[in-house]
């Protein structure tokens, strides 16, 4: 970040009620253990490339689970059907 940038975000911040501040000073905090994380796990990866144990770092294979919808059944609960034959 340029210094003159880094200048225009404090003055902008001077114009910040307490509550705003404190509102920005969490998200930073925030952001910063996230980038923290993000860094912490690549050196790690690279750290398991660099001794051999693994020859590459592949991403999550997982999709996330969409919303799933109830349907309809007609007759006795599922329960208790399942129960009467498994006897």
């Amino acid at each position: 970040m340029t210094l003159i940038t880094l200048n225009q975000i404090l003055k902008q911040m001077e114009t910040l009620e307490t509550k705003e501040i404190k509102q920005l000073n969490q998200i930073i905090q925030e952001y910063l253990a996230e980038r923290e994380k993000t860094i912490n796990k690549a050196a790690f990866h690279q750290a398991l490339i660099n001794s051999g144990l693994v020859k590459q770092i592949k991403p999550p294979a997982y999709q996330p689970i969409a919303e799933r919808q109830l349907i309809k059944v007609e007759g006795k609960p599922v329960s208790k059907t399942l129960i009467e034959e498994r006897r």
